[in-house]
């Protein structure tokens, strides 16, 4: 098989790349820009692109396939020679289905989790020595990339997107998988840019809940009431199943799961990912693996990268970093970390970063979500707002929006830096949270010298 992407050094086309070269086929790609890792990964195998840009000499009659990242454009050269070959072009979930089509499909949605879900999942799975093919959307510790497709498995895992699935098929990507086994986490509003409306956000999910296979199982969190009434009110001919918390105590700092008289630690924390823990256990069971082995494995479960990950401790200190930058998130993080450690004051930084977060409409969704940080701190770099061609917001804004006289905001990266410098960090946690990296901050770097200075 040959293979040809356009756009190949994004995050998850690279890896698809990569599995492909992996399985055997002849891969070829272009780009306008490729960063790292993506860059060294790609060479590692020997499928880092020549020279960096569009080359419609690239695209010919011999490709089996074609494979359009989000980042292309319309009007791409390679896009337009590839219509004129009439060659087949897909999108990337398109090829992900394409590829598992014959395969019990498990798909994860929903506004928040669905990374930590599909990671516990396939966490589990490999503990327990499963083929599997996968696609999740970040770094798991054991696993070489964030996608694998292979010929002798009979199970796919996939976390399941909603936004667009390329700049030619605007389906969100989780339509596009039509699961056998799906989990809805939760809905909570987000990508404005393309959802203009809850309403219209929402309508996205109820489409999913459809497309899941006839006789297919549907495992939903049962404290969300949109989605409790979305799944009511689905006539697919699905099972469904709701899912609740797990039970779970804490001792000096440490996450224990309730099984029955037994308790097992974690190596993670916070009522969000016991929720999470759940649903995960429940597609475990229907895959196969029986309560005592699945608590076995996810007692190692460390997380997803930049998922309430460490970035440096001492005794009196731990600086976290996490992914949380819509408002579920953000109260389910700030949440979670000041219940596992009461006894620290938190610091609690996020960055305004994505296009809803800089929304002045989208704005007031941030509501409380801080409230239990004792220090908090919200920056916004103005320049992200005009390059994103949004209207401006201020400071006062988005105190507002908080609903927190207290909070801290900046518009400087500098002054920010100074601000957490200048903070006594004795009995105190540092949470970042942002989907970006603070205009350019080297954040476990910058822990590690907030940790080496002692205090």
């Amino acid at each position: 098989m040959k293979v040809h992407f356009i756009a190949i050094g994004g995050s998850a086309m690279h890896n698809l790349a990569i599995s492909l070269c992996k399985k055997g086929y002849q891969v070829s790609g272009s780009d306008d820009e490729i960063f790292e890792p993506s860059r060294s990964r790609l060479e590692k195998y020997g499928i880092l692109p020549r020279e960096i840009g569009w080359n419609p000499e690239k695209i010919t009659s011999g490709l089996d396939a074609v494979i359009l990242g989000m980042h292309a454009r319309n009007d791409n050269p390679e896009l337009i020679k590839a219509r004129e070959l009439n060659l087949k072009i897909y999108s990337y979930p398109e090829y992900l289905y394409e590829q598992t089509k014959d395969k019990t499909r498990v798909v994860i949605g929903g506004s928040h989790g669905k990374t930590t879900i599909t990671s516990m999942i396939m966490h589990v799975l490999k503990f327990h020595n499963k083929d599997f093919d996968y696609m999740v959307g970040a770094q798991i510790d054991g696993f070489d990339t964030m996608v694998n497709l292979s010929n002798n498995t009979d199970v796919a895992v996939f976390e399941g997107d909603e936004y667009l699935s390329s700049p030619i098929d605007p389906r969100p990507k989780f339509h596009l998988y039509k699961p056998h086994i799906a989990v809805l986490s939760g809905i909570a509003w987000d990508h404005m840019n393309v959802f203009p409306t809850f309403e219209n956000y929402c309508e996205q999910f109820r489409i999913f809940i459809d497309s899941i296979e006839t006789g297919g199982t549907l495992y939903y969190f049962k404290n969300d009431p949109v989605l409790c009434e979305m799944a009511k009110k689905s006539d697919n001919d699905i099972v469904k199943t709701a899912y609740d918390i797990h039970a779970y105590t804490k001792h000096n700092n440490t996450t224990c799961l309730i099984n029955v008289d037994k308790e097992i630690p974690l190596q993670i924390f916070g009522q969000h990912n016991l929720q999470n823990l759940s649903a995960a256990k429940m597609v475990c069971n229907q895959l196969g693996i029986s309560d005592d082995d699945f608590y076995q494995a996810i007692s190692s479960f460390k997380g997803a990268a930049k998922r309430l990950e460490v970035l440096a401790e001492n005794v009196k200190t731990i600086i976290f970093r996490d992914f949380a930058h819509s408002p579920s998130k953000l109260k389910a993080t700030v949440n979670a970390v000041k219940e596992q450690y009461s006894e620290r004051d938190l610091f609690a930084i996020m960055e305004l970063h994505t296009f809803s977060s800089l929304n002045a409409d989208f704005l007031k969704e941030y509501m409380g979500t801080m409230d239990l940080a004792d220090i908090s701190v919200v920056y916004f770099n103005p320049d992200v707002i005009a390059h994103k061609k949004l209207a401006p917001i201020t400071k006062q804004q988005v105190k507002e929006a908080f609903g927190d006289q207290y909070l801290i905001v900046f518009t400087n990266q500098d002054e920010m830096i100074r601000f957490i410098k200048d903070i006594d960090l004795k009995d105190k946690n540092l949470l970042f949270m942002s989907s970006g990296n603070f205009s350019g901050i080297d954040l476990p770097a910058f822990a590690h010298q907030l940790i080496d200075t002692g205090r």
